[in-house]
């Protein structure tokens, strides 16, 4: 999602970047077709952009559409959250406008929630100040299913962000164009900054003038009331300041480097996201996109800044992500967070770095747990059991849940020739998952089998890392339970 928004916003005009709307859909969410009608200024639509089809393209492209053309299909439409799904067999054949796929790809009507070729599914694209600037369409799921939530709120992210890169681009283009016209009209200036300052105080998104060279580079010269609201400090203490004092320390060294190239002219816009720190302190994230000005000659004059608050959508982003990664049940890292972590750490052996072991943690007797008190003790009992071994590992090791009762540890920089301190972190991880575990009024005993291997500079894959490890968690319990074994199927001591 990251990459397909970075793409939308990186273009440098309005055509490009609703091109790159459609070709984001069909290239990272799964539909065959997207169209975008344009919204001008008289309120008619006009489509502008289409990807998947040349069919569709060519009977679409350029075509014009009154300010109520969708009126009749939203009226029944399905509201999935800002998306407007309209099922084929709501609207009589007569009614029905637009480009209609091939009829062969009907889908048949024993597939559960099949897409129908006449069905419509329909994106609103909005600026940040809720304007309408364009209507996004999609067709032919790649699945040939009507789409799940995940895909719808991926698809209504998406568009989000649609609008506001639209919105933005062409704010960018008028400033732009409004700059161009203050430098060859001096005669008109004093018109032309009124003019300028009315865009400028009155841009729905944050703004800012910036020095570019001298004593004033990187200097606020001017902020809009946008920028006030997002940083939280008023004009007169904006302007008293750099952007390098507001702006979070980890991501001040890129700014610095993005402005000097600007201002030599190897760049004419740049773009970034980056953490503001506000005046109460707390972090915002911002989509900054940064215009140098210069003067005939060539020589900067300043640079004007457009400024988004993007937090709620890396808060939404970081959920996502974090729901891909993590076990719902226990907050550990899952099967496929797993994978990459040893993958990782498999290069980092390969490479000559320290070594990984991979603790495989089995609970002996837990099936029991499950079929005597119920899969809602069972549960809690795991959750219990990842908090102890949290407790347990060192810092910078790494815990996930593969699933079930199993769990796996890796532990960072480990030697084959001294296994001591896997030795004492395995007898930790025994120890604390011995004591009884209190779920739902019940008191649990379980023990805890561990099998072992360490990665050395020729380690393998990572199934077969993980095999190793298995196995010798297998020879654990059939030697006893309640122990560890090392594995010495992969060039461990």
């Amino acid at each position: 999602m990251y990459g397909l928004i970075g793409r939308m916003n990186g273009r440098d005009g309005l055509s490009s970047t609703l091109q790159a709307v459609v070709d984001g859909v069909v290239d990272g969410l799964g539909f065959a077709v997207a169209v975008v009608n344009y919204v001008h200024p008289d309120g008619t639509f006009e489509t502008v952009a289409v990807a998947g089809s040349e069919d569709a393209r060519a009977e679409l492209l350029g075509r014009r559409h009154a300010a109520d053309s969708f009126d009749v299909e939203f009226a029944v439409a399905e509201h999935w959250g800002a998306l407007r799904f309209i099922p084929h067999d709501r609207l009589p054949a007569d009614q029905l406008t637009g480009w209609i796929p091939p009829l062969e790809k009907t889908i048949s009507s024993d597939v559960p929630d099949g897409w129908h070729p006449l069905d419509a599914l329909f994106a609103p694209l909005t600026a940040s100040s809720g304007e309408l600037v364009g209507m996004l369409s999609v067709d032919l799921p790649r699945d040939g299913r009507r789409p799940g939530p995940l895909q719808r709120e991926l698809l209504e992210m998406f568009a989000t962000q649609a609008g506001i890169a639209i919105a933005n681009i062409r704010l960018s283009d008028q400033l732009r164009a409004e700059h161009e016209r203050l430098l060859a009209e001096q005669q008109h200036l004093a018109a032309s900054e009124e003019s300028f300052r009315l865009a400028f105080e009155g841009a729905g998104v944050g703004m800012t003038m910036l020095g570019v060279r001298g004593p004033d580079a990187g200097r606020f010269l001017r902020v809009n009331a946008a920028m006030c609201a997002i940083t939280g400090y008023t004009a007169a203490e904006l302007t008293a300041r750099t952007f390098a004092d507001i702006t979070h320390p980890d991501d001040l060294g890129p700014d610095f480097a993005a402005l000097g190239r600007a201002a030599d002219g190897d760049e004419h816009v740049y773009r970034a996201e980056k953490r503001y720190v506000r005046k109460d302190g707390r972090p915002v994230w911002v989509g900054v996109t940064t215009t140098v000005v210069r003067f005939p000659s060539g020589e900067p004059l300043y640079a004007i800044s457009q400024v988004q608050d993007i937090t709620a959508r890396r808060v939404a982003d970081d959920d996502l992500t974090r729901r891909a990664t993590q076990d719902p049940l226990t907050g550990l890292l899952n099967r496929s967070a797993l994978r990459d972590k040893l993958a990782a750490a498999l290069d980092q052996a390969r490479a000559g770095g320290p070594s990984t072991a991979v603790l495989f943690c089995d609970l002996d007797g837990f099936k029991a747990v499950n079929d005597t008190h119920g899969h809602d003790t069972g549960d809690r009992v795991l959750a219990i059991a990842a908090a102890r071994l949290a407790e347990q590992v060192r810092e910078g090791d790494v815990i996930a849940r593969l699933g079930g009762d199993e769990f796996v540890v890796l532990a960072e920089n480990a030697t084959p020739r001294d296994m001591a301190g896997i030795t004492q972190l395995a007898e930790r991880i025994t120890s604390s998952l011995a004591g009884p575990m209190v779920a739902c009024g019940i008191a649990v005993n379980l023990t805890v089998s561990i099998g072992i291997a360490v990665l050395d500079d020729h380690g393998p894959d990572v199934e077969t890392v993980l095999r190793a490890a298995d196995a010798a968690m297998y020879q654990a319990k059939a030697s006893g339970r309640d122990r560890h074994v090392f594995s010495h199927a992969i060039g461990v001591a």
